[in-house]
């Protein structure tokens, strides 16, 4: 059987592996999918729904396994699609946060209300923002969430928008170029941990597939983490981005597979629950459905010191 692994930028940890032949030590066949190559659909519209596609291709043939941030799951889940958690990764709360210029008029969430707000809508951004929203209590309907990727920085310079959810690499170029002030902090707030999953049947029906991958993802954790200047090459080279700016992002973000644990489920079930309470999916669910036991002691039985 050709395992199919699906891989793109923001998953740090798929990039890499994709990049440096681990995996095909213990899976010649394994077959990479970027995920930039596969249909990219209509985004919908941020006020009504959250996009899908990570999830959908894990069902409609695209790819077997994948990386994200934290949200994609849920939005699966929300979906119907019967998808299982695999691990997680620690807290990447350093990696970004909710950001306004200096000389904004919003000083606080609750001047959020009736904002322009830049996030990559349906990634972890959509979670952080509702967080920061409930906790000043404002609801997703209170704002007007402008969705956009590689424009964001540029137009958060530009005052197109007020607020940004805003990640590094990006957000090191906007620092350099403005003052920004941090409306609320990802500590505290969200976890923000990358997490890989999978369909129930693929972890059922293919264990030892499913332990290469993870043990291999661990080995090129672990090398990012003695190398992230050569790590941060592998990004800088796809997207000409600043080397400086990668290897930065690299080393304040941490790597390794971890199990799934009660808290990240707690945190996922909050997210999930305030994105049915906004009308962005369509079900209320149960995260721990998602959750395997014999996953977590795979995890637990790779993971390095």
């Amino acid at each position: 059987m050709s395992v199919r692994v699906g891989y793109f930028p923001h998953n740090n940890s798929l990039w890499v592996l994709r990049h440096r032949g681990i995996l095909e030590r213990s899976l010649p066949g394994v077959e990479w999918v970027d995920l930039r190559s596969l249909p990219a659909g209509e985004r919908p519209d941020p006020t009504r729904s959250l996009p899908s596609l990570h999830g959908d291709h894990l069902f409609d043939g695209g790819y077997d396994f994948i990386g994200t941030g934290s949200t994609p799951p849920v939005t699966a889940q929300g979906k119907g699609h019967d998808i299982v958690y695999v691990a997680v990764s620690g807290s990447r709360h350093e990696n970004g946060r909710l950001v306004v210029k200096q000389d904004s008029p919003v000083h606080s969430l609750e001047d959020l209300a009736g904002r322009r707000v830049a996030l990559g809508h349906g990634s972890w951004q959509t979670t952080l923002l509702l967080f920061a929203l409930d906790r000043a209590g404002l609801t997703w309907k209170d704002i007007e969430p402008v969705d956009v990727y590689g424009d964001a920085a540029q137009l958060f310079l530009d005052g197109e928008v007020d607020a940004w959810v805003g990640s590094y690499p990006a957000l090191t170029r906007v620092e350099r170029e403005t003052t920004v002030r941090e409306l609320v902090a990802t500590d505290g707030l969200f976890s923000h941990r990358s997490l890989w999953f999978t369909r129930r049947d693929f972890a059922a029906d293919h264990p030892e597939e499913l332990a290469a991958i993870v043990g291999a993802l661990q080995e090129s954790d672990a090398w990012i983490r003695e190398n992230p200047r050569a790590a941060a090459e592998l990004f800088a080279a796809d997207d000409g981005g600043d080397l400086d700016a990668w290897e930065h992002a690299l080393r304040t973000r941490p790597f390794g597979l971890n199990p799934v644990t009660e808290d990240f489920v707690a945190e996922q079930q909050r997210a999930a629950d305030l994105f049915h309470a906004s009308g962005l999916i369509d079900r209320k669910i149960t995260v721990s459905e998602a959750v395997l036991p014999e996953l977590n002691r795979l995890v637990e039985s790779t993971r390095r010191p």
